[in-house]
């Protein structure tokens, strides 16, 4: 990347995990040259969202979320540990709710306590007016039932790491959420190039999940914030805009959700 591209968004990398204890500062350096201005790390229980507001803290360009995993529910929760969420949300730096949502992938996935835990952090989200940031994998009913039944005039967000088909996203988007795209997109069998292909561009924003799910060509190795720049090529390989202007109309998307000046 040259000084005049763009600047680049990744609204979901999971920076503050162990995965890059070893050489942070390394992937800070890579990540800046490639063109990332804006980066947010997403909580995924009380301790991982402070971390993340740590990390957070330490640069102007990185941002946190405070969220609970579908993993990390696996019963009902007290209401201290929401108490405990909702301080950490008031946070200097914490620009949304997430990851919250529903994962039904594992056979002991605890449905009940999800769907409690999930309905909880919505209405945290509403009470203070923050964008929320869902994870859905193999739950696509129940997520979209619940925030139906949740929605507020305010509910807006991202469909973290989407990988719907068509007629998902436009539900997702009719519902007031926008759906983040991650490196899948450049995989040979994802059907993530159709949906990229045929919403609005306001709809879209760009992440990593790093240190998961690395885009085509690095797939394979840990993931990581620089490489976002290869799922916003993609994005504007499908699209009738330029690179230049679907990165600038992604950059303005990831900073008009999270409120960011």
């Amino acid at each position: 990347m040259t000084a005049t591209v763009p600047a680049l968004a990744d609204i979901h990398c999971h920076l503050s995990f162990p995965e890059f204890d070893a050489d942070r500062d390394q992937v800070i350096e890579r990540l800046r040259e490639a063109g990332v201005e804006l980066l947010v790390d997403p909580g995924t229980c009380a301790e991982s969202s402070r971390r993340s507001i740590a990390l957070a803290g330490r640069y102007d360009f990185i941002f946190a979320n405070v969220g609970l995993h579908p993993h990390e529910v696996t019963g009902p929760l007290s209401a201290e540990m929401y108490g405990e969420l909702e301080t950490l949300a008031r946070a200097e730096k914490v620009v949304g709710i997430g990851e919250i949502g529903l994962d039904y992938h594992w056979p002991d996935h605890h449905p009940e306590a999800q769907r409690e835990a999930f309905r909880e952090m919505l209405r945290m989200a509403a009470r203070l007016d923050l964008p929320v940031v869902i994870h859905c994998r193999d739950a696509w009913p129940d997520t979209l039932r619940i925030l139906s039944e949740e929605r507020t005039s305010a509910l807006r967000g991202a469909m973290h790491c989407f990988s719907g088909d068509l007629d998902l996203a436009r539900r997702c988007i009719a519902l007031g959420l926008k759906l983040s795209i991650p490196g899948v997109v450049t995989y040979k069998k994802s059907i993530l190039p159709e949906v990229v292909a045929n919403v609005s561009l306001d709809d879209l924003l760009s992440e990593t999940d790093a240190p998961y799910l690395a885009p085509v060509p690095m797939r394979g190795k840990r993931n990581e914030p620089a490489f976002v720049a290869h799922t916003v090529q993609k994005i504007a390989d499908l699209r009738p805009e330029s690179f230049e202007e679907v990165t600038e109309a992604i950059f303005s998307n990831a900073k008009r959700l999270f409120n960011i000046a």
